[in-house]
């Protein structure tokens, strides 16, 4: 043992202790050497009255500086009561807890798949993240998990298979996110920057990349619990209405009438050029309460949504909550996904859906002879779609309207 003396250590002591036995640092550091030549570190404390010596690790891996920095953080620790052992271990356990990414797939189709109707989209959510996630995510931690990684996994069919690649990437986005809310991930799903290393995907026709009616409801809980500004705000509106983007941007208060709950947009508004009601949800009037909150002018022409500057959100504003929110969908989007839904999920008749999108009918005697917008009908197809976006925790959503109509009635 070097002189049995309370003085330092140096780096070419260190260097030269290879006769086995206990070379003394201080402040209960030692510099350990075994018979066998293997070296480490070890600490000696006093911890409520007793004795406890620490292991800090193996000489060849730390040097004498990082040894000293290690001791420290254990006093340290012991000092403010902890017990550093226990510590080491519950820390270890914690990480034994963290689940694989297929693990925490799986978890999370099984808590959500209750609250899916269409049985084809149960089967296909699980199923694509097998096929096309597991390969590569499957076994790694879901905290480990990062941005190249996912790239990774998605390359291989972001141009072949563009569509799957688009609701495999959603997916991979909803499990990781799950995971932050869980308290294993810190961050929450690097979607974004992974959108923006991949390639941009070849348009194979006009139709506006719309989001899943299934994913809707996940999203829009994202957006509600996300802070209230002007362009947040206004994509929830657009999709609780299923209006056109233009159509809420330039809403003013003074088309909004809360007794009557209804949102009349002006024909000089309109694509089609005749003014439109809008039946307004208990969600969309949520919004607008929220919306009111910012109010800064109680003129009528006041814009419900207005920008940082005061004047009309651009079309790009609604755009880049969604990109921002790692979503490779359009706004537009939105009122096909509204579609899909009162299609393939309630038996309102197609003619109050398509009222509803403010849709012209073609036909121009069906139309000379109806006499009717459906608004009632319109309202009662509007709760039902807010309260289908609540989800299980909402209102039960109404498959039959109040005043039966077959399918596709006039």
């Amino acid at each position: 043992m070097i002189g049995g003396t309370m003085g330092k250590l140096t780096a070419l002591a260190v260097k030269n202790a290879t006769a086995p036995g206990r070379y003394l640092d201080g402040e209960g550091l030692f510099l350990l050497v075994k018979p066998s030549g293997a070296r480490s570190w070890l600490l000696r404390a006093q911890v409520d009255g007793k004795r406890r010596e620490f292991g800090i690790g193996p000489a060849a891996d730390i040097g004498l500086g990082e040894a000293r920095e290690r001791a420290a953080a254990i006093r340290k620790q012991y000092r403010a009561g902890v017990d550093p052992v226990a510590a080491r271990r519950a820390a270890r356990a914690a990480q034994r807890e963290i689940p694989t990414f297929a693990d925490a797939a799986e978890t999370v189709h099984g808590e959500r798949e209750g609250g899916w109707r269409n049985d084809k989209h149960k089967a296909q959510w699980l199923a694509s993240l097998r096929a096309y996630a597991f390969p590569s995510l499957g076994t790694s931690r879901i905290d480990q998990i990062d941005a190249p990684m996912i790239r990774a996994a998605l390359l291989p069919i972001w141009l072949e298979k563009p569509e799957t690649a688009r609701r495999v990437s959603q997916r991979i986005g909803t499990v990781l996110d799950w995971a932050h809310s869980n308290g294993w991930r810190p961050q929450e799903a690097p979607m974004r920057s992974v959108l923006m290393g991949l390639p941009r995907q070849p348009r194979r026709d006009r139709h506006f990349a719309a989001m899943p009616f299934t994913d809707v409801p996940a999203f829009c809980a994202a957006m509600e619990a996300a802070a209230p500004v002007a362009g947040r705000l206004g994509l929830l509106f657009t999709i609780y209405t299923a209006s056109r983007s233009g159509e809420v941007r330039g809403a003013q208060w003074g088309e909004v009438d809360l007794a009557a709950k209804v949102w009349t947009i002006p024909a000089d508004r309109m694509k089609a050029h005749r003014a439109h009601t809008v039946p307004l949800s208990p969600a969309a009037l949520a919004v607008l309460e929220r919306a009111a909150a910012l109010r800064k002018s109680a003129k009528p022409s006041a814009l419900v949504f207005p920008s940082r500057t005061g004047g009309e959100l651009s079309d790009m504003t609604l755009a880049k909550v969604l990109r921002d929110a790692g979503q490779p969908f359009t706004v537009h989007g939105f009122r096909s996904a509204f579609k899909d839904w009162a299609a393939e999920e309630t038996a309102f008749p197609d003619a109050v859906s398509e009222a509803a999108l403010a849709h012209g009918d073609p036909d121009k005697v069906r139309k000379a002879y109806r006499r009717t917008d459906f608004l009632q009908l319109r309202r009662e197809l509007m709760e039902a779609w807010a309260a289908f976006i609540a989800g299980p925790s909402g209102n039960v959503v109404p498959i039959q309207p109040r005043n039966a109509m077959r399918k596709g009635a006039a």
